[in-house]
């Protein structure tokens, strides 16, 4: 479905957006949400990342791939009620051109790519895995290697095959043995070149969007779009992976901690030594006034899963406080702030004493040369935590280009490429160009 432009759906959305967090993986590790920034004062002479360090950018399976008509989401996306703005549809096929992504990664001077395998593709039917489509990520995987870009692999980026949503989602109590089933049937078929490994993108999303305030009108059109997909199936309750009810949050948050815990384990059993960790959505929390809800929010949101970062957001004894007056603001209208990724790092560091891989961190915006500003700002903040002792073993920017940004549809642009919806030419942007100075010389400033 597609609302107009003053409708009150389209108005919901357009909160929510201004509301969002970013993203952040962790690895034993961590990573990096949509923190934003633009650019501070020159540095006097240029800050070095180690020999070695991660530089890459990230895509997800449904928000590129296309045509997954298995998943929860490309169900829910045919319903009315819907959500979603749009459906994905084609999205920018990369199921097929994946070797047009993997070369434009390598032709930015990057050495990583990080995306996700469809659940779905993988097991259509409870039991029934898909040897075919094992081997095409198998090919992925293999193709980053001759490329010499390390595939950081997720094996679950919000979607799940319909029949896991039909079965209540990660509302189920089986919901952990059937993750933990698909990750050890994954993994024994594509470990062994797998650069690094996270289980769950952004698992503590749902918690986090508590916090935001959503409009009642967004929560009861998710309310009627889940009932109305239990009904179609003739099944009790229907979540999806990144479209669940407020009373079932708590139940989902307890079925993905333990979701991470066996999923880790399968994939460690097909190859011990793999690093595998969890993406959480994070936010870089400031607390404002001696009665700020910050830690509270911290405990909530963060305090099972040990982690974060992103944007910065402040809060007060009412709760989130609104931006300064007069600040630079994203495409999503919110404070773009040069030290919230490095803020992010630390704090993630000194909550888990691990090491950490950035693996989401970029900027929506239709301005390209926000974009080009924020990548050596934030960059040079970074620098300046890992010389302060914080080790930090690389930075995956979100995304390589424009995609489907699920609720939203293809509106929202946080690529560091265009792509033509006909054609699905890839076009780089400047800012990619700027990445890719950055990640050749392993210098900013």
């Amino acid at each position: 479905m597609i609302d107009s432009a003053d409708s009150p759906l389209s108005s919901a959305r357009r909160e929510l957006l201004r509301g969002s967090a970013a993203t952040l993986a962790a690895i034993g590790l961590a990573s990096a949400g949509l923190g934003a920034s633009l650019a501070g004062p020159a540095a006097a002479t240029r800050k070095r990342f180690p020999q070695g360090f991660i530089w890459g950018t990230a895509t997800a399976g449904h928000q590129v791939e296309g045509n997954d008509v298995n998943s929860d989401t490309w169900f829910l996306e045919q319903l009315q009620p819907s959500l979603f703005a749009e459906h994905v549809g084609d999205a920018n096929n990369s199921l097929e051109l994946w070797p047009v992504d993997l070369d434009l990664v390598h032709s930015l001077n990057l050495n990583a790519y990080r995306f996700s395998l469809e659940w779905s593709r993988i097991e259509p039917e409870p039991g029934q895995f898909s040897l075919a489509i094992l081997d095409h990520y198998l090919r992925m995987i293999e193709g980053c290697r001759a490329r010499g870009l390390q595939p950081i692999v997720t094996f679950n980026h919000f979607s799940t095959p319909r029949w896991f949503g039909g079965r209540g989602g990660w509302t189920n109590a089986e919901s952990p043995a059937l993750f933990e089933r698909f990750c050890e049937r994954a993994a024994r078929h594509l470990a062994r070149a797998i650069g690094h490994a996270t289980t769950l993108n952004e698992p503590n999303l749902l918690r986090l969007l508590g916090w935001l305030n959503l409009p009642p009108a967004m929560q009861d059109l998710q309310r009627a779009m889940l009932d109305k997909a239990a009904k179609t199936l003739g099944v009790a309750k229907f979540t999806a992976g990144n479209a669940a009810n407020s009373e079932d949050i708590d139940a989902i948050q307890t079925n993905l901690l333990e979701g991470h815990r066996r999923g880790r384990q399968a994939i460690k059993a097909a190859r011990p030594e793999l690093p595998v960790g969890v993406s959480l959505a994070v936010m870089d929390d400031q607390a404002v006034g001696a009665h700020s809800r910050r830690d509270e929010k911290r405990t909530q949101v963060y305090g099972a899963w040990l982690e974060a970062v992103n944007e910065r957001a402040q809060y007060d004894e009412q709760g989130a406080v609104p931006a300064p007056h007069g600040v630079p603001l994203d495409g999503m209208g919110r404070e773009i702030y040069p030290p919230s990724l490095a803020n992010a790092v630390r704090y993630v560091h000194e909550q888990t004493s691990r090491p950490i891989l950035i693996t989401e961190h970029g900027l929506v915006t239709d301005d390209d040369t926000q974009r080009a500003a924020f990548i050596p700002a934030a960059l040079s903040h970074l620098a300046d935590v890992m010389a302060a002792g914080v080790p930090v073993l690389g930075y995956v920017h979100w995304t390589l280009m424009d995609n489907f940004e699920w609720i939203f549809g293809y509106k929202p642009h946080f690529g560091l490429c265009s792509v033509d919806r006909q054609s699905f030419k890839r076009q780089p942007k400047p800012s990619a160009a700027v990445l890719a100075a950055i990640a050749r010389s392993n210098t900013v400033g």
